[in-house]
């Protein structure tokens, strides 16, 4: 099948993602929708996304797609002698190689930087895992949950709930770091564009994620001595919550000195702004946060959501209704700008996709493929990096590469025509 082109400021560059599951795979999406060509390199048994939900024997769970858009699939067994050579060939013209296992596994599979470097010196050699390996933690697993917990994140939760320690039930982690992973990425294609070389870089996500944390909640305990305790009061705050209406649920925040004179006006009680010491600056808001949030909660319930939003929009207070999972994707502003769309995938049929968020005025990027089925273009990138049929059905036969069935047929039937 004849490659497609690409467009979008990153067309060009060439990936091999040996990335799987949630933080790598969400990081090589992001270059593939600016037009990288991501190479995604599975083992047989395929990234274990494919097979979490709804069309999980098919291998194309739903989580799997909203990861893995713009990709092409390459099945390498990385332990056989075969598979490991057939990656050395494509990362000959690599600019970048992208992993998510522990530097330690790689270095046994003889994937290590010194390794690669020697091959192609201009290659970016990027490797996400758990923690910095200069520490004693090195070389232990980590997962979205370990580093959330790790880094604090159950016990803000616990603190601004009064619940137990709990989880952010979504990858907070795995997906912060995978932005953050692909900030680094775009910096040091940069960096090898200027200066010709390449280099090993590692972005570990408790390193990442204890930033993310602690820049909010050091707080008093920045200053040494400390002035203060850990916690920025007004994010754990029991109060800082969606309001109930009347009739439901609204988000608003009152946060700058006309925002709070405004809503003071808006309640009917004006004067509280100049005679309450409460109000008198930011940070003696921030002080008694949980009282003044409180009073909004208790203003919140005496009118409906709507009357609410329309209120506060004139008072140019920010407003926003709270959707549910459902109801956003009705959100009509995401409706103006195609936001959801449908397209249909070869093997799953009819899938709701999202776009690529970022609007590009000069080197659009536009989407390409879809999510790939397992193998689905091990033939073609092969033949990229120099392997005829014969030496192909070789690799295929001895369970060192795999080409998905369906596929493989797909495949013939094009080049037949």
């Amino acid at each position: 099948m004849k490659k497609q082109e690409t467009t979008g400021p990153l067309a060009g560059v060439k990936v091999v993602d040996i990335t799987s599951v949630f933080m790598g795979p969400s990081a090589t999406q992001m270059l593939a929708d600016l037009g990288a060509d991501v190479i995604k390199v599975e083992s047989p048994e395929g990234d274990s996304t494919r097979r979490i939900g709804p069309c999980g024997d098919e291998k194309l769970g739903p989580l799997f797609l909203g990861l893995n858009r713009n990709k092409r699939s390459l099945v390498l067994d990385l332990k056989t002698d075969a598979g490991k050579d057939a990656l050395l060939r494509l990362v000959k013209d690599a600019d970048v190689l992208a992993y998510n296992v522990r530097p330690q596994a790689m270095q046994r599979l003889g994937l290590d930087y010194e390794s690669i470097a020697a091959i192609n010196p201009r290659i970016v050699y990027v490797g996400m895992f758990g923690f910095s390996q200069r520490g004693r933690y090195a070389p232990q697993a980590a997962f979205d949950d370990l580093i959330q917990a790790a880094t604090g994140l159950p016990l803000a939760v616990s603190l601004g709930s009064g619940d137990i320690p709990r989880y952010l039930p979504i990858t907070i982690a795995d997906r912060s770091v995978g932005l953050y992973a692909f900030g680094v990425i775009c910096a040091a294609l940069y960096s090898q564009a200027r200066t010709g070389k390449g280099q090993r870089v590692d972005v570990p996500m408790f390193e990442t994620m204890v930033p993310y944390v602690m820049g909010d909640h050091l707080y008093g305990q920045t200053f040494v001595p400390a002035k203060g305790d850990f916690g920025y009061p007004r994010l754990l705050s029991p109060e800082r919550r969606p309001y109930r209406t009347k009739d439901g649920y609204v988000c608003c925040l009152i946060y700058h000195d006309h925002h709070w004179r405004t809503f003071l006006k808006v309640i009917g009680k004006p004067d509280l702004y100049d005679t309450d010491p409460r109000f008198a600056n930011i940070t003696t808001r921030t002080a008694y946060i949980t009282e003044l949030y409180g009073m909004v909660s208790d203003e919140m319930i005496r009118r409906t959501t709507d009357e609410w939003r329309d209120l506060l929009k004139e008072a140019d207070i920010p407003v926003f209704p709270m959707h549910t999972f459902a109801s956003l994707l009705d959100d009509p502003h995401l409706d103006d700008i195609g936001f959801f769309t449908e397209s249909d995938h070869p093997v799953v049929g009819r899938i709701r996709e999202m776009a690529v968020p970022s609007e590009w005025h000069g080197t659009p990027p536009a989407g390409r493929r879809h999510a790939p089925a397992l193998g689905e273009h091990s033939r073609e990138v092969l033949r990229e990096a120099g392997y005829d049929d014969a030496a192909i059905d070789a690799l295929m036969a001895s369970g060192a590469s795999m080409q998905a069935s369906r596929m493989e047929s797909i495949e013939k039937d094009a080049n037949n025509g």
